[in-house]
């Protein structure tokens, strides 16, 4: 691989005797990857019913390396949102930003979802996880992932960053920002990112890298952590972004970064991560992990009440019928009904009014005194708590029509409820809805989903 001369020179001056093996990896194969989505499957059932060839990836608890990503993409179960295809460095920062259950997570440049949807599932439906992408057609491929990997208690916008800062100062427990960059990390996956490095370097994105820094940090809670992560190699989008950050913000210090025998130390920067894929398998990272520190006699509490406290909506008789059928508790004060289209909040509070593509879980729509449940529920929900499933096998042909949107008899299958609303599962995960009448299912499954 021919590499611009102006960078080759950068990693040599980095890289020193190892430049050559470097340049070596970059005329291997390109390395797939497979995410389990644990929020849905662990990865022992997964593998037990996995038809793909994997391997673990040693240093990602639930990645894996995968030799077919064609065919993964085109499965039943990758619908069932059971995993997301990601290049495994890129599965990195997420799993190094120790988020737990009931955090208050902000994800800032999120798109397309590789890591808001780990973060999300390592919430367990509790606290928030809040995913902007400033850009809104790809904060669209955001939402979509989000909903298919079943993630509830969402937040989702395309908002400037510093319009967020302004709403949400020293808000959330975690932040994850994977910066905008230059992207010398993808010159092996996507050869075509030399020329844009030409024509936008290191320094083109350097501004934004700082900028977003400091605002993430900003809306950071005293006690809580910042991880931040490049697809680059310059320093000066890495430990240079970090050291600005130190010298800006001194209440923010490094954090140690669990390891692996693979990881590169940071150039210059002690507890930085660089993964080099001449190092280990995977196109290359940078991460750091920050802790802001607790001023003294500050509130560390997590239950951040916004003035404003919603006051629990009277639903319409349509809406308590097919909640009904759901056996999962569901907290009314989160309820929200607006124009004809419900929602269960993230939290109990008013929001801030931003651009917002969901916030919370969307349940679905009230059409002429019926109410028609939504796609982001049934991924959202598991076969036990609704009143009549379908089960399919990843083999039958029923699976993939149903994906396409086609009606299908289903006779043959038990179901619980011989008429009305059904939840299509693939073994036993939810695909969408259907409604039954007669052996025949009429398929509901959401169109701009569909099986292409």
């Amino acid at each position: 691989m021919n590499l611009p001369s102006a960078y080759e020179q950068e990693m040599k001056e980095l890289l020193g005797t190892e430049l050559e093996a470097y340049k070596k990896s970059l005329d291997l194969p390109v390395m797939q990857g497979l995410r389990v989505n644990t929020a849905k499957i662990t990865c022992e059932e997964f593998e037990a019913v996995t038809p793909f060839s994997m391997e673990k990836v040693p240093w990602i608890p639930n990645g894996y390396f995968l030799k077919d990503e064609e065919r993964a993409s085109r499965h039943p179960y990758y619908y069932a949102g059971l995993y997301y295809i990601q290049e495994p460095s890129a599965m990195t920062p997420a799993s190094r930003l120790p988020v737990e259950p009931g955090d208050y997570v902000l994800d800032l440049c999120a798109a397309p979802g590789g890591k808001a949807t780990e973060l999300g599932s390592r919430l367990g439906g509790e606290g928030m996880l809040f995913a902007n992408d400033i850009s809104s057609s790809r904060a669209k491929a955001l939402l979509k992932n989000l909903e298919m990997a079943g993630i509830p208690n969402i937040c989702v916008t395309s908002e400037d960053p510093e319009v967020l800062e302004r709403n949400f100062s020293g808000f959330f427990d975690k932040v994850l920002i994977d910066a905008p960059c230059s992207g010398e990390g993808m010159f092996h996956r996507e050869p075509r990112m030399m020329e844009y490095w030409k024509e936008r370097g290191p320094e083109a994105y350097v501004p934004i890298q700082k900028k977003l820094i400091l605002q993430g940090a900003g809306m950071l809670r005293g006690g809580g952590m910042l991880l931040y992560s490049t697809c680059t190699f310059s320093r000066k989008e890495d430990e240079e972004v970090i050291e600005y950050l130190l010298q800006n913000m001194p209440d923010m210090r490094l954090k140690e970064i669990l390891p692996y025998e693979g990881f590169a130390e940071g150039a210059g920067l002690e507890k930085c991560v660089r993964i080099f894929p001449h190092r280990m398998p995977g196109e290359g990272h940078f991460l750091a992990l920050l802790e802001k520190s607790q001023k003294t006699g500050e509130d560390s509490s997590r239950d951040r009440q916004r003035p404003g406290k919603r006051k629990p909506q009277k639903m319409p008789d349509c809406v308590e019928e097919f909640l009904s059928l759901l056996s999962c508790p569901i907290d009314r004060e989160r309820l929200k009904l607006d124009r004809d289209r419900l929602y269960l909040l993230p939290v109990r509070e008013e929001m801030p009014k931003l651009r917002y593509l969901r916030t919370g879980l969307y349940l679905g729509d009230v059409k002429k005194n019926r109410f028609e449940p939504s796609q982001a529920l049934a991924m959202a929900l598991k076969p036990e708590v609704f009143v009549s499933c379908i089960r399919l096998e990843p083999e039958d042909v029923r699976a993939v029509k149903y994906l396409k949107g086609e009606t299908l008899d289903v006779s043959d299958l038990p179901v619980t409820k011989e008429k009305g609303w059904q939840l299509i599962c693939v073994n036993d995960y939810p695909l969408g809805f259907g409604k039954l009448a007669g052996g025949v299912l009429k398929n509901k499954y959401y169109a701009g989903w569909r099986w292409q």
